[in-house]
This record gives structure tokens, C-alpha cells and sequence, in this order.
């Protein structure tokens, strides 16, 4: 249980669901935390749930680039560099296209893509420092592949996984050592989801849509991240990671 020993991550939407289990995770492994969320109360109870010390929280709007700024001194002052970067923030809101205002539109783009952007242009520096620095960034299966009601969405989390594609070809033709993947979780059921699992009709819908026949949970998504974090996957750049029960298999 050493596979990040020694190293600093920043995970954001650390609070709860994916986030929550990936921070779990690595401080299981031996990695020091920077914990961001909105949620400040929450953040402070993930923080001490974590097994280790030396953690740290940062009450954030990821969309906040003079925040991102700010975070990016506090790490370089306290930490001298990074090592990982988990651009995990994000949220969905799902309706047709005609029924997506232009606020909706800009808010799933902000949160989901934008902060993602935020985070790898401040936190590159440190990355780099790091000399062993790995960026992973949520995307979704909806980056992938479409459905009806996803379109501000799908169009967010598509741009995720192109971006992430683009930083990595970046920072290899930079030789900075750099490594940049996306995750592509399908149906998680984590306090964000669980309104859509609650309700029969939707969660017969979700299960019909996974061969395997049963929703993800968190923990899992977060072993996938760990091995995109890890030296592991220390050939792999520019990649995604699919962990959906066979949803985009069929």
C-alpha cells in the first residue's frame, strides 16, 4: 500500500462520490492530499476521514481562475511542486437542446470543462517540477457517446477528453514528463446520481443500458484513476480510460 508514497495530489470535488473515494485511495497508498470543493463543511470531514496527516482543504469555485491562481501559490509555498492532478469536479444537468437555456449551456461548460483547463494551465508548473507528473481528468461515457438530453454535457466532457488528448501531446513534445488521461466512468451511483437511481423508471433505464446489470460504484472508478496516477501507467499518455460495465460495448 506504497504506490504513491511520498507524493503530493490535488483532487478536486473532493467532498463526496468519486472524488471522496479517489482522495481515500491515495492516501490509503501513501500520497499527501490538497482537498477542493465547494463544500466546505463536507470537505473538512473528508480531510478527516483520511488515513495519514499533512492534509490539506481548499474551499474553491473551480471556475475561478484567480482561485486557481491562488491555489497554485499556496502548493508551490507549502509543497514546492506536485506530482498528481485529479481534475474530478463536475455535474450534469440533462434536457433537450431547446429546453437548455444559454446560462445551463455555460454553467455544465464551466464547471466540467473550463475548470479542467484552469487547473492543468496553473498546476502545470509544479507538474513539471515533479519531473514524474500525471494529470487525470473526469470525462464520462457521454464524451464518448451521446444521448438524448445530454447535449451541454456530452459536449463538456467530449471537450475533456480532446483537451486531455491535447495536453499530452503537449507536454511530450515539451518533454516536461507530463503524463495527461482521461476516465470515463458509465453509471456511478454516488449523492449526485442518487436522485436519478432513486426513481424506478430511471433506474430500470440505467440497468437496461449496462451489460453487466448492476451500477458502478465510486471506489471503483477511483482504483482506475490510482492506476492512471501511478507509475503503473507510466506509458500511457493521451489515453481513456472506459469503466462503465460494458455500456459502450454494445
Amino acid at each position: 500500500m506504497s504506490r504513491l508514497q511520498g507524493r503530493i495530489a490535488l483532487v478536486t470535488g473532493a467532498a463526496s462520490g468519486i472524488g471522496l473515494a479517489t482522495a481515500r485511495r491515495f492516501a490509503a497508498e501513501g500520497a499527501t492530499l490538497i482537498l477542493s470543493d465547494r463544500n466546505g463543511d463536507a470537505l473538512s470531514d473528508a480531510a478527516k476521514s483520511l488515513p495519514g496527516d499533512g492534509h490539506e482543504v481548499v474551499v474553491m469555485d473551480v471556475t475561478d481562475e484567480q482561485a486557481w491562481i491562488a491555489l497554485a501559490d499556496r502548493v508551490k509555498t507549502r509543497f514546492g511542486t506536485l506530482d498528481i492532478l485529479v481534475n474530478n469536479a463536475g455535474f450534469g444537468k440533462f434536457a433537450s437542446i431547446a429546453d437548455t437555456t444559454l446560462a445551463q449551456w455555460r454553467s455544465i461548460i464551466a464547471v466540467n470543462l473550463d475548470s479542467v483547463f484552469l487547473g492543468t494551465k496553473y498546476m502545470m508548473p509544479l507538474l513539471a517540477a515533479s519531473g514524474r507528473g500525471a494529470i487525470v481528468n473526469m470525462s464520462s461515457i457521454r464524451g464518448i457517446v451521446a444521448g438524448a438530453g445530454t447535449g451541454s454535457y456530452s459536449a463538456a466532457k467530449g471537450g475533456v477528453r480532446m483537451f486531455t488528448k491535447a495536453t499530452a501531446i503537449e507536454c511530450a513534445a515539451a518533454g516536461n514528463g507530463v503524463r495527461a488521461n482521461s476516465i470515463h466512468p458509465g453509471h456511478i451511483a454516488t449523492p449526485l446520481t442518487a436522485p436519478a437511481h432513486a426513481d424506478a423508471e430511471i433506474a430500470r433505464s440505467l440497468l437496461a443500458d449496462v451489460p453487466l446489470g448492476r451500477i458502478g460504484q465510486a471506489e471503483e472508478i477511483a482504483d482506475g484513476i490510482l492506476f492512471l496516477a501511478s507509475d503503473e501507467s507510466r506509458y500511457m499518455t493521451g489515453a481513456e480510460l472506459v469503466i462503465d460495465g460494458g455500456s459502450t460495448a454494445q
